[in-house]
């Protein structure tokens, strides 16, 4: 059995990203801050302070985080953390100008900061990052996530952070093993108290604990979702922003989560009676039977659980949590997200013709609406193939039925505002057969283009999207309001106009964007 703090070496992906040398970090005029729990020395990025790895929490197995160790010596914060245990498959070709970590440990509890100044008084807003990789996989410390562009072009404060995921984070425990009451959520619960370190500390680093945004894409943004509906995360953060995380409107209940931790225990050949003996299992043990379990009849997909303790309920069904109604949201996707998340996988969906679009379409719609639907989806995509709107329809259905219903529920609650967009620019990668995928909006958000070519190419194009989004993204985050004089005016959501900013080259607002595939398939039953 391996120690817990002893980091599970594994080369997935590709090398950390270029960063400042250790040398410099250590030269006498280095930046040192001064946490609740010791002082952490960073380095120097031309005038942007950065900070990696910091600890802002420390987690025993299936239980709730407690405040880290503290320490005495100056702590290095140089390099970045290991993150959670996890499985992962091959990566796409899409990300290969992305670094993956190549450490994983149990002790993923760490944040990482970039910002303009220390200890200045000037009340930076702060964006707290929190990664994709559904609720399983991944980490924050990609070097798409760096947040020194952000800070230097927005003056704000950028943070992100590693917390436990799949298994280790979301394994509902609660009537098999009932000493662990919280191990359904301990992820989430790893964030919150991310969350409480930011507004305990992030004065030290220039930011304002009183003007916090949350954001996340993909299971990120699902990070977001679920936040709102959590009454430990309230008065941690004041702003939200959804990208593509809108699937997850309702959590697994406490019975579809033990479900789940069954399958895990049958994956491993253990009996339920034993659930608590997992709390000292091997880690790589654990992996493995997580595997098994992913792969296995349940497709096993460990997520938050409305446990009637952190979570109490929704969280955005059947509507919008009323603990966060005061929160402004911006909620959006992409165009064509599933050419990613299913085309990646499948090369034959880029292959379709009629008779293999029917055939997919038939999981979704009944034989008698289908020729509706695609006459629908082909009035707004001239020329489109069997392919284009396979992935369109893909896309509403599992992605922008959400962003749609999230964005009705919050605007229903008349408390605060919420901007609906999608991101429709085409990347040129690989003769554009991607269009605008799911993860594209990562290098725009962050106005990282030089470090996402294998994403969005090198023509000029992708930088012009990436100045609106990014300046979108830090007037919200600033003053809770995403309009600025790059893009045109963005008006919030509202039941009778709809409004969406579609963002491209040149952007544009659209009322009711797609609304007559909105209408459609509200109107349509499922098959059989």
């Amino acid at each position: 059995m391996l120690d817990r703090r002893t980091m599970i070496g594994t080369f997935i992906g590709c090398l950390a990203a270029a960063h400042v040398g250790v040398g410099s970090a250590l030269a006498a005029d280095a930046p040192v801050a001064a946490t609740a729990h010791g002082k952490v020395r960073g380095v120097e990025d031309n005038g942007i302070r950065i900070f990696r790895s910091i600890p802002y929490a420390s987690a025993p197995r299936f239980l709730a985080p407690v405040a880290p160790k503290p320490w005495t010596d100056t702590r290095d914060a140089l390099a970045f953390g290991p993150m959670c245990p996890q499985a992962r498959g091959p990566l796409g070709s899409l990300f290969a100008s992305w670094t993956f970590d190549k450490e994983m440990s149990e002790d993923c509890q760490i944040l990482n900061v970039w910002t303009p100044g220390l200890r200045d008084n000037v009340k930076r807003p702060v964006m707290v990052w929190l990664h994709g990789g559904d609720f399983t996989s991944l980490s924050g410390s990609r070097n798409v996530f760096d947040g020194t562009r952000l800070c230097r072009k927005g003056d704000v404060v950028v943070v992100t952070l590693n917390h436990r995921l799949n298994v280790f984070g979301y394994l509902q425990l609660g009537e098999l093993a009932p000493a662990f009451p919280d191990a359904g959520n301990t992820g989430m619960l790893d964030i919150v108290a991310a969350l409480k370190w930011v507004k305990e500390n992030i004065a030290e680093f220039g930011g304002d604990p009183a003007n916090v945004t949350i954001f996340g894409q993909s299971g990120g943004g699902g990070k977001v979702s679920t936040l709102m509906a959590m009454p430990a995360a309230r008065g941690l953060f004041h702003k939200a922003i959804v990208q593509r995380g809108s699937y997850y409107l309702q959590a697994m209940s406490a019975a579809e989560g033990t479900k789940l931790t069954v399958a895990l225990l049958e994956a491993l050949e253990m009996k339920s009676d034993a659930a608590a003996g997992l709390a000292t299992l091997p880690v790589e043990r654990l992996v493995e039977g997580l595997v098994k379990a992913m792969r296995g009849p349940a497709k096993a997909n460990y997520r938050p659980v409305v446990d009637g303790r952190n979570l109490p309920s929704g969280p955005w069904a059947p509507g919008g949590p009323a603990i966060s109604a005061d929160i402004p949201m911006i909620v959006g996707t992409t165009a064509t997200e599933m050419t990613l998340l299913t085309g990646a996988r499948d090369p034959d969906s880029f292959k379709l013709d009629d008779a293999g679009l029917r055939k997919r379409l038939a999981a979704w719609f009944r034989d008698a609406d289908i020729d509706q639907v695609i006459a629908t989806f082909r009035a707004t995509r001239p020329g489109a193939t069997p392919s284009d709107i396979f992935f369109a329809v893909a896309t509403d259905k599992a992605m922008r039925e959400g962003a749609w219903q999230q964005a009705e529920r919050k605007a229903a609650q008349k408390a605060a505002p919420v901007w609906l967009y999608e991101l429709d620019w085409t990347t040129p990668v690989d003769g554009g057969k991607w269009g605008s995928p799911h993860s594209l909006d990562l290098a725009m958000v962050f106005d990282n283009v030089a470090l996402s070519a294998s994403m969005v190419g090198t023509g000029p194009e992708a930088q012009a999207v990436a100045d609106q989004m990014s300046a979108a993204w830090l007037a919200f985050a600033r003053g809770g309001n995403p309009n600025n004089p790059r893009i045109p005016e963005w008006p919030a959501h509202n039941a009778a106009d709809r409004a969406t900013m579609v963002f491209d080259v040149r952007s544009r607002v659209v009322n009711d964007f797609r609304g007559d595939e909105r209408v459609l398939l509200a109107g349509l039953k499922p098959p059989g």
